[in-house]
């Protein structure tokens, strides 16, 4: 029997100040207590932890007023440099698409239908087009995607079906159809599938154009879930609706400079009006002009860009800007090498003129900032070749001989080695 004065062993409270008190005797007769209250706060515990550890596809989409554009952009500002008309431009188209998304039952007894925003991102290689959706995507916990535009083919032809790309981001959704249908899908190399007229492969990319046009906008896709293609009559077929995916294309788009520039001129304004040569005006300023009949004269059908309403361009990547990308993201390659050495017990120096080395190495390969990576890889593949087997090694430090003379690193060893 319960003894006359019963509190809760975890908080203390008296059977009188609570709902019920649940009283269990142990083998040494003394019993153990707990109260409702106590219950509730486990629970709620319990149901944070399991929140915690669920994997981050099945997590809800965060609420509008969470990812607002001013956030959306702060959070890019921590991974990408520079491209600041770009990042804002992409913070509110992302803000506006999944607005859509949350309002979307509301639309149904307007008489205003909002449409979906996709995205055309224009910039050189290496400028960070791919990288801005992905750090998106990973922001407000949706499963991405990216396909190659040149690997795509008409359907019956020996390539990759524009099926796939659902598909891979099936995967990436963990096999979760709800979640797949609110995804982002990146197609780099757009400008690749052009029509021959402005410098495209061929006109079997107007094929790829149409293939893709009814999944681009808001239609319905069916892919088998294994490695076979799709037959007619099976059973197992997955299908994933299209209409609340984002697609955002991205591509260099070469030779758009020279249509921008006769149109602009021909209208006797802008960068032709003063017959300066382009290589005296600001290219960026320039392509930042482009317009959809830009990019149809190009060689993109007027029903693809049609459901490409956006269109974002970003900068050639400057010395300054290559300089702080080596450095100042979070996940910068510089901080990557340093734990990688800090593993080993080993201090890694990069000097100014050591990083300002690599940068130009990488503007000379004309690489951008995707290149500074295999630039460390070859300057530090000898070093760290070595370093497992240095067992007094204290600092390594890479200067501007390094990476532009060949020179070997400055190894620093600990005071007690010989």
């Amino acid at each position: 029997m319960a003894p006359k004065t019963v509190r809760c062993s975890f908080c203390g409270k008296e059977k009188k100040d609570v709902r019920k008190l649940i009283y269990r005797k142990d083998s040494n007769e003394k019993g153990v207590c707990i109260c409702d209250n106590c219950i509730m706060l486990c629970k709620e515990i319990m149901a944070e932890e399991s929140a915690a550890a669920a994997p981050e596809e099945n997590k809800p989409l965060p609420s509008s007023a969470d990812m607002l554009p001013r956030k959306i952009k702060a959070f890019l500002d921590q991974n990408i440099i520079g491209q600041e008309r770009a990042k804002i431009a992409m913070s509110v188209a992302v803000y506006n698409h999944y607005k859509r998304i949350e309002n979307i039952k509301s639309d149904e007894k307007d008489d205003v239908a909002l449409t979906k925003g996709n995205i055309l991102m224009i910039g050189p290689t290496g400028c960070g087009k791919t990288l801005i959706a992905q750090t998106i995507a990973k922001l407000i916990n949706v499963p991405f995607a990216v396909a190659d535009a040149t690997t795509l083919t008409e359907a019956g032809y020996v390539g990759e079906d524009v099926e796939n790309i659902i598909k891979a981001l099936w995967m990436a959704a963990d096999k979760n159809i709800e979640q797949t249908e609110r995804g982002i899908v990146c197609i780099d190399e757009i400008d690749k599938i052009a029509t021959r007229g402005a410098g495209g492969r061929d006109v079997g990319g107007e094929g790829v154009q149409q293939a893709l046009l009814k999944m681009i906008e808001a239609g319905s896709v069916t892919f088998s879930p294994d490695a076979t293609k799709n037959r007619p009559g099976q059973q197992d077929l997955i299908r994933v609706n299209t209409t609340n995916i984002l697609f955002i294309f991205t591509g260099a788009f070469n030779n758009l400079i020279d249509i921008i520039e006769k149109r602009v001129g021909s209208a006797g304004m802008g960068f032709m009006s003063d017959n300066t040569s382009r290589s005296e005006q600001d290219a960026s300023k320039l392509i930042a002009q482009a317009t959809t009949q830009d990019i149809i004269k190009f060689g993109l059908i007027p029903e693809f860009m049609g459901r490409i309403p956006i269109i974002v361009t970003l900068d050639e990547l400057t010395e300054d800007m290559l300089l702080d990308i080596i450095w100042k993201p979070k996940n910068s390659i510089l901080r990557q090498y340093v734990r990688l050495f800090q593993f080993e017990k080993v201090k890694l120096t990069v000097t100014h003129e050591g990083q300002l080395a690599i940068v130009r190495e990488a503007i000379r390969r004309k690489s951008g900032a995707r290149g500074l990576r295999s630039i460390f890889e070859e300057v530090m593949l000898d070093i760290m070749y070595e370093i497992p087997s240095m067992n007094d090694l204290d600092e390594v430090i890479i200067n501007e001989d390094v990476v532009a003379k060949k020179c070997q690193p400055i190894l620093n060893f600990h005071k007690s080695a010989s």
